[in-house]
Protein backbone atom coordinates (compact mmCIF):
# COMPACT_ATOMS: atom_id res chain seq x y z
CA UNK A 1 0.00 0.00 0.00
CA UNK A 2 1.76 3.27 -0.74
CA UNK A 3 1.25 5.47 2.09
CA UNK A 4 2.63 8.99 0.14
CA UNK A 5 3.18 10.54 -2.76
CA UNK A 6 6.58 11.91 -3.72
CA UNK A 7 8.93 10.76 -0.60
CA UNK A 8 12.30 13.56 -0.83
CA UNK A 9 15.70 11.66 0.23
CA UNK A 10 17.94 14.25 1.80
CA UNK A 11 21.02 13.68 2.05
CA UNK A 12 22.18 15.98 5.13
CA UNK A 13 25.54 16.84 5.84
CA UNK A 14 26.39 16.41 10.08
CA UNK A 15 28.86 15.41 12.93
CA UNK A 16 32.51 16.82 13.22
CA UNK A 17 34.72 17.48 9.88
CA UNK A 18 37.31 19.71 8.91
CA UNK A 19 34.74 22.88 9.13
CA UNK A 20 33.07 21.86 12.18
CA UNK A 21 34.98 20.94 15.04
CA UNK A 22 38.32 19.97 12.70
CA UNK A 23 38.42 16.46 12.85
CA UNK A 24 36.78 13.21 11.44
CA UNK A 25 34.71 10.78 12.94
CA UNK A 26 35.95 7.45 14.18
CA UNK A 27 35.68 3.87 12.81
CA UNK A 28 37.37 1.39 15.03
CA UNK A 29 39.15 -1.46 14.06
CA UNK A 30 35.96 -4.17 14.79
CA UNK A 31 33.83 -1.85 12.50
CA UNK A 32 31.91 0.08 14.97
CA UNK A 33 31.59 3.56 14.33
CA UNK A 34 30.25 6.90 15.83
CA UNK A 35 29.42 10.34 14.48
CA UNK A 36 31.31 12.78 17.11
CA UNK A 37 28.84 16.42 17.34
CA UNK A 38 29.76 18.97 16.36
CA UNK A 39 31.13 21.52 19.66
CA UNK A 40 28.10 23.42 20.05
CA UNK A 41 28.16 26.51 23.29
CA UNK A 42 24.43 27.03 22.97
CA UNK A 43 24.15 23.06 24.09
CA UNK A 44 23.66 22.30 27.77
CA UNK A 45 24.88 18.97 27.40
CA UNK A 46 28.93 18.15 27.13
CA UNK A 47 31.10 15.89 25.76
CA UNK A 48 31.91 14.24 28.57
CA UNK A 49 28.01 13.84 29.54
CA UNK A 50 27.56 11.68 26.24
CA UNK A 51 28.51 7.22 27.06
CA UNK A 52 28.76 5.51 23.73
CA UNK A 53 29.20 1.60 23.45
CA UNK A 54 30.98 1.61 26.76
CA UNK A 55 32.81 4.94 26.15
CA UNK A 56 32.78 8.38 27.60
CA UNK A 57 32.80 10.38 24.34
CA UNK A 58 34.28 13.24 26.36
CA UNK A 59 37.61 10.99 26.55
CA UNK A 60 37.65 9.99 23.40
CA UNK A 61 36.95 13.64 21.47
CA UNK A 62 39.91 14.71 23.70
CA UNK A 63 42.11 11.89 22.37
CA UNK A 64 41.13 12.47 18.80
CA UNK A 65 42.14 16.26 18.78
CA UNK A 66 44.73 16.06 21.54
CA UNK A 67 43.39 18.16 23.59
CA UNK A 68 41.96 21.22 20.91
CA UNK A 69 38.47 20.33 22.09
CA UNK A 70 38.09 19.12 25.78
CA UNK A 71 35.76 17.02 27.25
CA UNK A 72 34.47 19.65 29.01
CA UNK A 73 33.18 21.74 25.86
CA UNK A 74 29.33 21.85 24.93
CA UNK A 75 28.40 19.61 21.91
CA UNK A 76 25.44 19.72 19.73
CA UNK A 77 23.03 16.86 20.54
CA UNK A 78 22.91 13.09 18.73
CA UNK A 79 19.89 11.04 17.72
CA UNK A 80 20.44 8.09 19.95
CA UNK A 81 17.99 7.64 23.26
CA UNK A 82 21.09 5.67 25.30
CA UNK A 83 23.73 8.44 24.80
CA UNK A 84 22.59 10.65 27.46
CA UNK A 85 19.47 10.51 29.80
CA UNK A 86 16.25 11.37 28.11
CA UNK A 87 12.79 12.50 28.92
CA UNK A 88 9.96 9.89 28.25
CA UNK A 89 8.45 11.87 25.59
CA UNK A 90 11.57 11.77 24.04
CA UNK A 91 11.78 11.89 20.25
CA UNK A 92 14.85 11.87 17.39
CA UNK A 93 14.76 15.55 16.52
CA UNK A 94 17.38 17.27 14.03
CA UNK A 95 17.36 21.80 14.22
CA UNK A 96 17.99 23.71 11.30
CA UNK A 97 17.91 27.39 10.69
CA UNK A 98 19.22 30.25 8.08
CA UNK A 99 19.71 29.34 4.42
CA UNK A 100 19.63 25.98 4.07
CA UNK A 101 16.35 26.25 6.09
CA UNK A 102 15.63 28.36 3.29
CA UNK A 103 16.94 25.13 0.37
CA UNK A 104 14.80 22.79 2.71
CA UNK A 105 12.04 24.36 2.32
CA UNK A 106 12.21 26.00 -1.66
CA UNK A 107 12.68 22.37 -2.21
CA UNK A 108 9.33 21.34 -0.60
CA UNK A 109 10.54 19.16 2.45
CA UNK A 110 7.50 17.87 4.38
CA UNK A 111 6.35 15.24 6.58
CA UNK A 112 7.39 11.53 5.52
CA UNK A 113 10.75 12.96 3.25
CA UNK A 114 13.67 11.22 4.51
CA UNK A 115 17.03 12.57 6.05
CA UNK A 116 19.91 10.28 5.57
CA UNK A 117 22.99 11.81 7.47
CA UNK A 118 26.58 11.56 6.68
CA UNK A 119 29.95 12.36 7.57
CA UNK A 120 33.80 12.61 7.47
CA UNK A 121 34.61 9.32 8.96
CA UNK A 122 38.67 7.55 9.19
CA UNK A 123 39.99 4.80 10.94
CA UNK A 124 41.25 4.62 14.18
CA UNK A 125 43.14 2.00 16.47
CA UNK A 126 44.04 1.79 20.02
CA UNK A 127 47.50 1.75 21.29
CA UNK A 128 48.34 1.49 25.00
CA UNK A 129 45.20 2.34 26.03
CA UNK A 130 44.68 5.64 24.17
CA UNK A 131 43.14 6.62 20.30
CA UNK A 132 44.88 6.94 17.39
CA UNK A 133 44.01 8.14 14.00
CA UNK A 134 45.70 5.29 11.41
CA UNK A 135 48.48 6.66 9.65
CA UNK A 136 48.05 7.43 6.41
CA UNK A 137 44.12 6.09 6.27
CA UNK A 138 42.06 8.06 4.00
CA UNK A 139 39.23 10.47 5.11
CA UNK A 140 35.34 9.36 3.59
CA UNK A 141 32.20 10.47 3.34
CA UNK A 142 29.96 7.54 5.29
CA UNK A 143 26.42 7.38 5.65
CA UNK A 144 25.93 7.31 9.78
CA UNK A 145 22.20 7.74 10.30
CA UNK A 146 18.78 8.61 9.29
CA UNK A 147 15.37 10.33 10.66
CA UNK A 148 11.64 10.17 8.99
CA UNK A 149 9.94 13.75 9.28
CA UNK A 150 7.31 13.44 11.09
CA UNK A 151 6.57 16.79 12.28
CA UNK A 152 7.77 20.11 11.17
CA UNK A 153 7.78 23.13 14.28
CA UNK A 154 8.74 26.23 13.71
CA UNK A 155 9.96 27.26 16.95
CA UNK A 156 9.11 31.15 17.07
CA UNK A 157 5.74 30.04 16.50
CA UNK A 158 5.40 27.46 20.08
CA UNK A 159 3.49 28.07 22.47
CA UNK A 160 4.97 28.17 26.09
CA UNK A 161 4.78 25.06 27.78
CA UNK A 162 4.50 22.86 24.47
CA UNK A 163 7.17 20.91 23.43
CA UNK A 164 8.79 20.79 27.30
CA UNK A 165 10.74 17.37 26.17
CA UNK A 166 12.63 19.21 23.58
CA UNK A 167 13.73 22.18 25.41
CA UNK A 168 17.31 20.96 25.74
CA UNK A 169 18.07 21.28 22.30
CA UNK A 170 20.03 24.67 21.44
CA UNK A 171 17.95 25.47 18.52
CA UNK A 172 15.32 26.94 21.68
CA UNK A 173 18.33 28.74 22.88
CA UNK A 174 19.07 30.71 19.32
CA UNK A 175 16.98 33.71 20.48
CA UNK A 176 14.01 35.02 17.45
CA UNK A 177 14.67 33.72 14.23
CA UNK A 178 11.74 33.06 11.47
CA UNK A 179 13.71 30.04 10.17
CA UNK A 180 14.60 28.05 13.21
CA UNK A 181 13.34 24.63 12.54
CA UNK A 182 12.96 21.48 14.28
CA UNK A 183 12.08 18.12 12.58
CA UNK A 184 10.55 15.44 14.54
CA UNK A 185 11.18 11.95 13.34
CA UNK A 186 7.97 9.52 12.76
CA UNK A 187 7.67 6.46 15.23
CA UNK A 188 8.28 4.10 12.73
CA UNK A 189 10.28 4.02 9.07
CA UNK A 190 7.82 4.34 6.26
CA UNK A 191 8.81 4.00 2.78
CA UNK A 192 6.20 4.02 -0.38
CA UNK A 193 4.72 0.77 -1.16
CA UNK A 194 7.16 -1.22 1.40
CA UNK A 195 6.12 -1.64 5.03
CA UNK A 196 8.98 -1.48 7.86
CA UNK A 197 7.29 -2.04 11.03
CA UNK A 198 10.00 -3.28 12.96
CA UNK A 199 12.13 0.05 12.14
CA UNK A 200 12.39 3.22 13.83
CA UNK A 201 11.71 6.73 12.15
CA UNK A 202 15.39 7.65 13.53
CA UNK A 203 18.65 5.68 14.20
CA UNK A 204 21.78 5.47 13.44
CA UNK A 205 24.19 2.26 11.98
CA UNK A 206 26.71 1.30 14.77
CA UNK A 207 28.80 -0.59 12.22
CA UNK A 208 30.56 0.45 9.15
CA UNK A 209 29.78 -1.18 6.23
CA UNK A 210 31.08 -0.60 2.39
CA UNK A 211 27.55 0.30 1.10
CA UNK A 212 27.77 2.95 3.57
CA UNK A 213 30.10 4.67 1.89
CA UNK A 214 29.65 7.44 -0.43
CA UNK A 215 33.15 8.36 -1.47
CA UNK A 216 34.46 6.15 -3.97
CA UNK A 217 37.11 3.55 -3.38
CA UNK A 218 40.73 4.58 -3.33
CA UNK A 219 39.82 8.23 -4.19
CA UNK A 220 42.02 10.85 -2.41
CA UNK A 221 38.91 13.53 -2.09
CA UNK A 222 35.78 11.97 0.07
CA UNK A 223 34.23 14.03 -2.10
CA UNK A 224 34.42 12.01 -4.85
CA UNK A 225 31.03 10.03 -4.59
CA UNK A 226 30.50 6.28 -5.97
CA UNK A 227 27.03 5.91 -6.70
CA UNK A 228 24.32 3.37 -8.04
CA UNK A 229 23.93 4.04 -11.91
CA UNK A 230 20.66 5.06 -11.52
CA UNK A 231 21.67 8.43 -9.48
CA UNK A 232 22.84 9.75 -12.82
CA UNK A 233 19.99 12.64 -14.05
CA UNK A 234 19.72 11.53 -17.31
CA UNK A 235 16.53 12.07 -19.76
CA UNK A 236 15.50 15.66 -18.43
CA UNK A 237 15.48 14.09 -14.73
CA UNK A 238 16.02 16.95 -11.58
CA UNK A 239 19.73 16.46 -10.41
CA UNK A 240 20.32 16.53 -6.79
CA UNK A 241 19.99 20.09 -5.59
CA UNK A 242 23.39 21.65 -5.90
CA UNK A 243 24.56 19.75 -8.60
CA UNK A 244 22.92 20.57 -11.15
CA UNK A 245 26.26 21.04 -13.47
CA UNK A 246 26.21 17.83 -15.63
CA UNK A 247 30.06 17.81 -15.82
CA UNK A 248 30.15 17.11 -12.27
CA UNK A 249 28.24 13.52 -13.37
CA UNK A 250 29.79 11.02 -14.99
CA UNK A 251 28.27 7.03 -15.32
CA UNK A 252 29.51 3.54 -16.57
CA UNK A 253 27.06 0.73 -16.52
CA UNK A 254 27.62 0.06 -12.98
CA UNK A 255 28.34 3.04 -10.86
CA UNK A 256 27.88 7.07 -11.22
CA UNK A 257 30.26 9.27 -10.36
CA UNK A 258 30.00 12.21 -8.56
CA UNK A 259 32.27 15.45 -7.57
CA UNK A 260 30.12 16.13 -4.51
CA UNK A 261 30.12 20.09 -3.91
CA UNK A 262 31.88 21.09 -0.25
CA UNK A 263 28.96 24.25 0.04
CA UNK A 264 25.04 23.14 1.44
CA UNK A 265 24.04 21.03 4.16
CA UNK A 266 21.18 19.45 2.72
CA UNK A 267 20.91 17.75 -0.85
CA UNK A 268 17.58 16.76 -2.25
CA UNK A 269 16.62 13.90 -4.41
CA UNK A 270 12.87 13.91 -6.01
CA UNK A 271 11.93 10.09 -5.36
CA UNK A 272 9.18 10.59 -7.85
CA UNK A 273 11.82 11.31 -10.68
CA UNK A 274 14.16 8.28 -9.12
CA UNK A 275 11.87 5.24 -8.17
CA UNK A 276 14.66 3.47 -7.55
CA UNK A 277 15.28 5.61 -4.59
CA UNK A 278 13.12 4.07 -2.67
CA UNK A 279 14.33 -0.04 -3.30
CA UNK A 280 17.63 1.56 -2.91
CA UNK A 281 16.42 2.79 0.76
CA UNK A 282 14.83 0.01 1.78
CA UNK A 283 17.65 -2.10 0.94
CA UNK A 284 19.99 0.24 2.90
CA UNK A 285 17.77 0.17 6.10
CA UNK A 286 15.94 -2.65 5.84
CA UNK A 287 17.71 -5.43 4.52
CA UNK A 288 21.02 -4.01 6.52
CA UNK A 289 19.36 -4.63 9.83
CA UNK A 290 22.56 -6.17 11.97
CA UNK A 291 23.76 -2.75 11.42
CA UNK A 292 21.37 -0.98 13.23
CA UNK A 293 21.76 -0.13 17.11
CA UNK A 294 19.54 -0.21 20.07
CA UNK A 295 17.25 1.85 18.40
CA UNK A 296 15.70 -0.91 16.23
CA UNK A 297 15.96 -3.60 18.89
CA UNK A 298 13.23 -2.45 20.44
CA UNK A 299 12.64 1.30 19.14
CA UNK A 300 12.82 4.25 21.36
CA UNK A 301 8.77 4.38 21.35
CA UNK A 302 8.39 1.21 22.97
CA UNK A 303 10.76 2.45 25.46
CA UNK A 304 9.33 5.43 25.72
CA UNK A 305 7.18 4.96 29.18
CA UNK A 306 10.25 3.50 30.87
CA UNK A 307 11.87 7.17 32.10
CA UNK A 308 14.54 8.17 30.68
CA UNK A 309 17.87 5.69 29.52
Amino acid sequence: MEIWAGMRLIFSRKGVDSASGGTPSPIFPDQTMFSLPIPDKQSPIRYEDIAWNNRNVGALVSELTRGRIPATHRAHPDLAESSVPRDPQWKPIFGQTSASQSHLRNAGVAEGDLFLFYGLFREVLEQEGRVRWVTKSAARHVLWGWLQIGDIVHIDECEAGTLSWARYHPHFHRGTESNNTLYISRTHLELPGIALPDLPGAGVFSLFSPSLQLSAQGSALPSIWSLPPWFYPSEGRTPLTYHGDLDRWSRTESVTTLRSVGRGQEFVLDCNEYPEATAWCHILLGSSGRLLNELSRPSWNARKNNGPA
